[in-house]
């Protein structure tokens, strides 16, 4: 079934919270136009000089973060990756980390872009050292390119802890939207490869189904800000010829998977008005059908990316509040 297009006739759509409604008619409000297989080079050009790459000098933020970029070996076959790493500055001994996999659908954004918010909100509160991973983008790379990255950063950090300043013992992955989805999937992968295990997994509005078959995908095409065009366009991009399979790997798509056991606690978010609702519900509920821990907030009347375009608003408050609380339960329980 093609993505649907435009706002819906006679469906019933859950309303948006006011403050963020009145943020999506604001001068900061994000594109609404989808992505379609058409435009997305030119969206990809046009996200780019947008959203321009904050400097590592403009990163330390006058000295209270130490930040360097790192280049390490990458997946076989695969080229060099680069990481942001990050701390706050003056702090002694091993720090715990969030491994954090940005946004963007996996065809835009990039790894220095989120980490004013990250040192802003949990890195100096929390005392804890962000890594940012540059993953490679779909179409130029597919399926894995992405996760690999992020799997081969992932060892690279954990096998050089001590000189990074970092407890291999205290590392959650954690990312937004198409980062989300993949650090689920990274949870997955070095659970199976008996890989560096994370003592949890932050997964923010995480993009987890390519099938597009939820309620929530159909409710929301034309309203929510990632609507069902754009998410079916990122995901075609991504898989190639493989979207649309009947089987896919859970790396890929990790709603797929049939076996949560034996994963990190997990932190899942989304709005009540987004595309990704369901899809992120069924998650939390199949990781506690299988045994395992999970935190679930759906915050009403939110749609995707709703603390970005409207970071003011109460309920945008609320959710990073939640969020930090959780973080700082997971460090501390270790």
């Amino acid at each position: 079934m093609p993505p649907e297009t435009g706002p819906p006739a006679a469906r019933a759509v859950p309303p948006f919270d006011p403050e963020l409604a009145e943020a999506l008619a604001g001068p900061r409000a994000l594109a609404r136009e989808p992505y379609t297989p058409q435009n997305l080079a030119a969206r990809q050009e046009r996200d780019a000089a947008e959203r321009p790459r904050p400097t590592v000098g403009e990163l330390r933020a006058d000295g209270r973060f130490e930040v360097e970029e790192l280049r390490v070996p990458g997946p076989p076959g695969g080229p060099d990756v680069t990481l942001v790493s990050a701390r706050p500055a003056g702090i002694s001994g091993p720090l715990p980390l969030l491994y954090y996999l940005h946004g963007g659908g996996m065809i835009t954004g990039n790894a220095w872009s989120v980490l004013p918010r990250l040192l802003r909100e949990w890195a100096a509160p929390l005392e804890l050292a962000v890594v940012s991973v540059e993953y490679r983008l779909a179409p130029g790379a597919r399926y894995p390119a992405a996760v690999e990255d992020c799997y081969a950063g992932l060892v690279r950090v954990a096998g050089h802890a001590a000189e990074l300043g970092i407890d291999a013992s205290r590392v959650v992955v954690g990312g937004k939207s198409a980062g989300g989805g993949l650090a689920a999937a990274l949870a997955l992968l070095t659970r199976d490869r008996g890989g560096p295990a994370p003592i949890g997994q932050l997964l923010l509005c995480p993009m987890l189904d390519d099938r597009d078959r939820t309620f929530s995908s159909r409710q929301m095409a034309g309203v929510d800000t990632w609507d069902r065009t754009s998410n079916a366009t990122a995901w075609q991009a991504v898989l190639g010829d493989r979207y649309g399979a009947a089987e896919l790997p859970p790396y890929a798509a990790p709603a797929r998977a049939r076996d949560l056991s034996g994963l990190p606690p997990a932190y899942v978010e989304v709005g009540s008005a987004e595309t990704l609702r369901d899809e992120a519900v069924a998650y939390a509920q199949a990781i506690w059908r299988a045994g395992g821990r999970a935190e679930l907030h759906v915050w009403p009347g939110a749609f995707h990316g709703f603390d970005t375009l409207a970071p003011r608003a109460a309920l945008s408050r609320e959710a990073r509040e939640a969020r930090t609380r959780w973080l700082r339960r997971i460090l501390n329980r270790t």
